[in-house]
């Protein structure tokens, strides 16, 4: 299949203001893929209410609507305009449910207008909770057991009959806004209430919890002629219950084996191959680390924060991808620096990122973490090893930490410190630093928080190093090291 010649003129929906949950990833997309169409000779429409973005300079794409995001604002645009197409899967959770909203208006029918990319039905399968686990039972690919509530008594008497704690995951929303876990009935009634409210469609997903599993990423490519690929796979240092923004992330997987890689990669093609997503999307898959099971968690049908992330660790351009492959072309049409896009990356590095929180800012905020996100944006690292990595990432936070003592925790004891584990929230990593220095086991730290003894052995190695330049003398040789 070569480049479509009956689409002229494409409307690119933005994905709107920077918030907390939804940053300058988006931008980053956006704009790579308004480029992208661009050099293809198609004539560029874009809706982005955010001024303040690159996206929005004039010299992006040949019209520029700054707009709110509305379905009346965008059907006035297709009215002025009449593109050919639209394109809503660089604009986050934003962009992707006004394209929905417009599709279901009749608008795109009235105008003619083609939705690229991402196809209703196939954004409607991945974000639509009961037709995303309807279409893993037919795939044979394991979801955790769950139910669609529609109130907050559906919610409970659901509860009720499989046990607490359970996971709330409302429909159609970004940054898992109005989710997280309840551990009762009391957190339940109030969550659900709020994820109803939020999810555009009154819909929740009710699941069993599955906290502590590893939470694996894989960021997938895939064409209209069924070729896939995956350009990138990410590893959460926090386990599952953590929002995947929120957490410290590390590319490639660091501690599966090859059997446990090869088959979340499989799983990974297969549900973009019967999702029929063509261009980028997000796979987030559960796996339990005392055995070889796991569950599909869920599948951004669009490009994500995690594909920013991967663009950037492994120079593969997933937003300018996707634009090309949304008018028709395949990965063995386009080339990256004279090398087929058909091509999978591979990783000779260790990439580290690590969440930009903004608790500095809001000083009164609740700094636990959940599956609801915080994060106002993430700082990524590259070295040739992890600890490295690490630490750069720590020190380019710009929020006055330098190292892994940056957060002191000196004045408690080994006892008051393995309580303090306990706390789930941005300083974790400085209290498990803490807690080696105290003597604290790897077991004990690792039963608690549920992060792999790989890293907290990583982590350790750096404590190592703290106390062997503290002790001195600074030798040529400890210098390497």
């Amino acid at each position: 299949m070569t480049k479509r010649t009956d689409i002229k003129k494409i409307l690119v929906i933005g994905s709107g203001p920077i918030v907390i949950g939804q940053a300058a990833e988006f931008d980053y997309a956006g704009t790579q893929a308004c480029r992208s169409l661009k050099e293809e000779g198609v004539e560029v429409v874009l809706l982005n209410s955010n001024p303040a973005t690159i996206m929005t300079d004039t010299a992006i794409a040949d019209r520029v609507y700054i707009e709110p995001l509305t379905l009346d604002f965008a059907s006035r645009i297709i009215y002025k305009e009449r593109p050919d197409a639209v394109l809503g899967s660089l604009g986050g959770q934003t962009g992707l449910n006004l394209v929905v909203e417009l599709a279901n208006s009749g608008i795109l029918d009235e105008y003619g207008v083609e939705i690229l990319g991402t196809d209703l039905e196939a954004i409607n399968k991945a974000e639509d909770r009961e037709l995303f686990r309807e279409l893993m039972y037919q795939i044979n690919e394991p979801v955790p057991e769950s139910d669609i509530v529609h109130s907050v008594e559906e919610a409970v008497k659901f509860a009720a009959e499989i046990g607490y704690p359970v996971v709330v995951r409302p429909a159609y929303t970004l940054g898992g806004t109005g989710g997280g876990f309840a551990d009762n009935e009391e957190e339940l009634r109030l969550i659900a209430d709020n994820g109803l409210k939020i999810s555009p469609v009154h819909q929740c997903l009710i699941e069993r919890s599955i906290a502590g599993f590893k939470e694996i990423e894989y960021e997938v490519m895939r064409d209209a002629n069924d070729n896939a690929i995956v350009v990138c796979n990410m590893e959460n240092i926090d386990p599952v219950g953590i929002h995947t923004g929120d957490s410290m992330v590390v590319a490639p997987v660091q501690t599966l084996s090859d059997r446990e890689h090869q088959m979340l990669r499989n799983a990974s093609l297969k549900i973009i191959r019967a999702l029929k997503i063509c261009g980028g999307c997000n796979v987030q898959l559960a796996l339990d680390p005392k055995s070889f099971k796991y569950y599909v968690i869920e599948v951004n049908p669009r490009v994500s924060r995690s594909s920013a992330l991967a663009s950037k660790a492994t120079g593969y351009p997933i937003a300018k991808l996707s634009a090309k492959i949304a008018v028709g072309m395949t990965l063995d049409e386009i080339a990256i620096a004279n090398t087929p896009a058909s091509f999978e990356p591979t990783l000779d590095y260790c990439v580290v990122k690590l969440p930009r929180l903004p608790f500095d800012k809001f000083i009164t905020a609740k700094r636990t973490l959940t599956t609801q996100m915080k994060a106002t944006g993430e700082v990524m690292s590259i070295c040739t090893n992890f600890e490295g990595a690490l630490m750069k990432a720590i020190r380019s936070l710009e929020q006055h930490v330098d190292c892994l003592r940056s957060y002191d925790f000196s004045a408690l004891s080994a006892q008051e410190l393995t309580e303090r584990l306990k706390k789930v929230d941005d300083q974790r990593i400085y209290v498990i630093a803490e807690a080696l220095r105290k003597g604290v086991d790897y077991e004990t730290i690792h039963e608690i928080t549920m992060v792999d003894i790989w890293f907290i052995d990583k982590i350790a190695v750096l404590v190592e190093m703290e106390s062997a330049l503290e002790k001195g003398p600074i030798t040529p040789e400890l210098l390497r090291e």
